[in-house]
């Protein structure tokens, strides 16, 4: 009998206190994560299954599989196509084929490569009605014929289940199968499997409650009345009962359940009626992100970059300090309330009142990052850009022949004339540059033109609040509608350039399971604005005594009004316009120091945990573990790092 025990030593990760555990012995073990973004990327789970991905293989080798549907072109431009190392899942896969369905193998081009195994959901779609009839009979649970996510969801979960059984038949006793399934799309396979008593042990993770997220865009008072809402009611309502009944089947079927941040945790135990067993935090590999001692340097020279396009974008209105000017941002997807654009910008509008009456010479522009539908860039906003690379040109002519000129006179051993220096055909020459700049209209809140400019929330709140880029506004709006490209003529930058650029991130999110913008950030050394609704803010107030002090500012949206977390918000904002600029070095230092928090090394820990809690609870003859595995897995709390003043 193999025992896993928690062991008590700790170690050090960068001066990160660590909880070391015993190894499980992968040599007997084989491990499948299953997922519907595994090589297809169409949202946030993908980021964590694909930056998790080096961690597990560095632990458990060829053991170690990944399963998703297959689509042609992401296997085509992801996938090496190979065998399979093991023979059992050769089997396996052959069982299927030769049934009529398609399953694909090969190695995922992601850092560690793991092995990916691909089913094709429409050669097996023959299969749908059928397969429905199964779930009807065995779990009650029927899928409408219009809904093809849920349609797709049960193929998917019905080929899995099938590969497990035949995969089950031929290790037989040999070796121990744990299978972990993320989100609901991916939880049918475990419902029947389950319901088919296919010896593998389980884990379901819930990034976000299917119905959370409905109720949440549906602007409801959602923390404060968890325990009020009738379930059943509202997914019904929302057309939506047989996903909620999928979701909700698979988290109690799986041996182990987890979510990821103590906020789900709650929702979950409202929303699902499962307290999860373990906590697993999302992490990032933070190499990919760190750049040694040179983030300071790169935060420099990607400000510079950013403060080119300011200067194209309010030219004619460039009369603010760009030495001066602070850059902020928010970025993700475009739900306006759940992630808190909706007070972002009413506090935008309160720090232009106090920048305003406190006559402070600070300017902050902020870049609003939310992809719209839109037609095309704003010729005004190109036009900015010409303009000011025309303007480049012309200072680039004057001054080489100033400055031949002046070598000329010093080379004849005279004080150059600065009366003839320059010529008259140079004066008109920046004469005209200069009429050029001249503007008849503000600088354009949006980069692009909106398909539906009337009814954007984001502009129409600008409408509101008055912000329009005048001359008299301390704070200064720029809507890019699209996802940044280092491509793009307009900014020409990819997402990890812009934000090393920018001196604060806000996120002050209502509903954010997790939040890997603001995680992004800290890795990065960019301090960042969250909230207590928000996984990442619930996180680091639970491992970081003092969050503020390293650039972790937490917006409290759970137990205050909207009114006085506005004007928290706004006092966190005045209060880093004050700093100087030494000072902001100095927090970004700090924030840095936060990256090994959030490195998959630590984090990854807790996903050993709940993948050894669900092997002892599928097969407590061979797998036992102490009465502190049932326990929630934390991890400690940082009161010992201690900053230093800002003041120094």
């Amino acid at each position: 009998m193999r025992r896993m025990s928690r062991s008590l030593s700790i170690t050090s990760l960068s001066g990160l206190p660590l909880v070391e555990e015993d190894d499980v012995p992968v040599e007997n073990l084989l491990l499948f994560e299953v997922a519907w973004e595994v090589t297809n990327k169409v949202g946030g789970i993908y980021t964590v299954i694909q930056t998790k991905a080096r961690i597990t293989v560095d632990e458990w080798g060829d053991n170690f599989f990944m399963m998703g549907p297959y689509y042609e072109h992401n296997f085509k431009t992801q996938v090496e196509q190979c065998e399979p190392p093991t023979p059992a899942i050769r089997k396996a896969m052959d069982a299927l084929i030769s049934n009529g369905c398609q399953v694909y193998c090969g190695r995922w081009l992601i850092e560690g490569s793991p092995y990916v195994l691909l089913f094709d959901i429409g050669a097996a779609a023959w299969n749908l009605d059928r397969w429905k009839g199964d779930l009807w009979d065995t779990c009650g649970i029927g899928i409408p014929y219009h809904d093809r996510e849920a349609s797709d969801a049960l193929i998917f979960g019905s080929l899995v289940a099938w590969f497990f059984k035949e995969l089950s038949d031929e290790l037989k006793e040999d070796r121990k199968v744990l299978a972990h399934f993320h989100e609901w799309q991916a939880g049918v396979g475990l419902l029947l499997l389950r319901s088919r008593k296919i010896p593998i042990a389980t884990v379901f993770t819930t990034h976000a409650t299917l119905l959370g997220r409905y109720l949440c865009a549906g602007n409801v008072d959602f923390y404060n009345n968890l325990d009020k809402f009738d379930i059943d009611k509202e997914a019904g309502e929302r057309q939506i009962y047989h996903r909620y009944c999928l979701e909700r089947a698979a988290v109690h079927c799986a041996h182990v359940f987890t979510t990821v941040s103590q906020i789900t945790a709650v929702e979950a135990n409202h929303m699902l009626h499962r307290n999860p067993d373990v906590v697993t935090p999302n992490g990032l590999n933070v190499k990919k992100f760190s750049a040694m001692h040179e983030f300071q340097n790169l935060h420099s020279t990607n400000k510079s970059r950013l403060q080119e396009f300011v200067r194209g974008h309010f030219y004619g209105h460039l009369d603010f300090n760009l030495e001066k000017t602070l850059f902020f941002f928010i970025a993700g997807r475009y739900e306006f309330s759940n992630k808190g654009a909706d007070i972002f910008l009413e506090s935008l509008s309160r720090l232009n009142y106090l920048l305003r009456v406190h006559k402070n010479d600070v300017t902050v522009v902020v870049f609003f990052i939310m992809p719209a539908k839109t037609n095309n860039f704003n010729v005004e906003t190109l036009k900015g850009q010409a303009v000011r690379k025309q303007l480049w040109d012309t200072a680039q002519a004057v001054k080489e022949k100033f400055g031949k000129r002046l070598y000329e006179a010093l080379l004849r051993g005279e004080m150059p004339d600065m009366n003839k220096i320059l010529e008259r055909d140079d004066f008109s020459i920046m004469k005209r540059a200069i009429y050029a700049t001249q503007r008849h209209s503000l600088p354009p809140v949006t980069t692009h033109n909106m398909q539906d400019d009337s009814k954007d929330p984001i502009l129409n709140n600008v409408r509101r609040i008055s912000l329009f880029n005048s001359r008299n506004d301390r704070v200064k709006i720029v809507f890019h509608p699209e996802f940044l490209s280092s491509t793009s003529p307009l900014l020409p930058m990819d997402y990890e350039e812009f934000v090393r650029g920018c001196h604060l991130g806000v996120f002050p999110s209502y509903y954010e399971p997790w939040g890997y913008t603001p995680a992004e950030c800290t890795v990065m050394g960019i301090p960042s604005v969250t909230t207590n609704l928000s996984g990442f803010g619930c996180f680091m107030e639970e491992h970081v005594s003092d969050p503020a002090a390293y650039g972790i500012y937490i917006v409290d949206r759970r137990f205050r009004s909207a009114d006085e977390s506005c004007n928290q918000l706004t006092q966190f904002m005045f209060g880093f316009c004050q700093q100087s600029r030494r000072q902001r070095i100095i927090q970004r230092n700090r924030t840095e120091r936060l990256s090994d928090l959030l490195d998959w090394r630590y984090l990854g820990r807790f996903y050993m945990r709940a993948r050894k809690l669900a092997l002892s609870r599928a097969f407590p003859e061979t797998y036992k573990m102490d009465a502190l595995a049932s326990l929630q897995v934390s991890g400690p709390r940082l009161t010992r790092w201690t900053p230093w003043p800002l003041h120094r």
